[in-house]
């Protein structure tokens, strides 16, 4: 039964940490776009909008990635060395759930970068940078779910078609949105 409640409580914080991170993001969106408009709209959005990206990644985002990584590796201690040994879904699980790490400490910095009036892309890039996230939810919910049924190459074929149809699909709502404004 304590396996099973770490277990659940992982998984809701695994939900709470990618929530945080999708809207992180796209307040990146709005934060640069707000950064083109006129005086006062620009500082008083631009102000708002650090306030809001610092306290989601301060107060949801990191403490969300810290516990789950903690209940990530109690289970692993919880399950001993040897099933860990033999459960390579898990390696690469952990990869992925690195690279995540990595993404999430990226937004940090260009939380701190907006901050000084920095653009580090363009909103259009910050909505491409936004699916970041969600080709690693997939991947990674994959690796959990199937283990090691899970065909690597096949999987990456179908993630690889899936990234593709959502930037076709982002570039024809784009082209709508803009068809809209004319």
């Amino acid at each position: 039964m304590t396996y099973l409640i770490i277990k659940s409580l992982h998984i809701v914080i695994v939900i709470a940490w990618f929530a945080g991170l999708f809207y992180l993001v796209r307040l990146f969106v709005y934060h640069t776009e707000a950064m083109d408009a006129e005086e006062p709209k620009r500082t008083i959005l631009s102000e708002q909008y650090h306030i809001m990206e610092s306290r989601l990644h301060k107060i949801i985002c990191t403490p969300a990635m810290v516990l789950t990584w903690i209940l990530g590796i109690t289970m692993i201690i919880y399950n001993g060395g040897e099933w860990f040994k033999i459960n390579t879904w898990l390696h690469s699980k952990m990869i992925f759930v690195l690279i995540l790490t990595i993404y999430h400490e990226r937004n940090r910095k260009i939380i701190k970068q907006l901050h000084k009036g920095i653009k580090t892309m363009s909103s259009e890039s910050f909505r491409l940078y936004n699916e970041v996230p969600t080709l690693l939810l997939l991947i990674i919910i994959l690796l959990a779910v199937c283990k090691n049924m899970l065909n690597i190459g096949y999987a990456l074929l179908g993630i690889l078609i899936f990234a593709v149809v959502m930037v076709l699909f982002m570039k024809a709502y784009k082209k709508i949105r803009l068809n809209k404004r004319s």
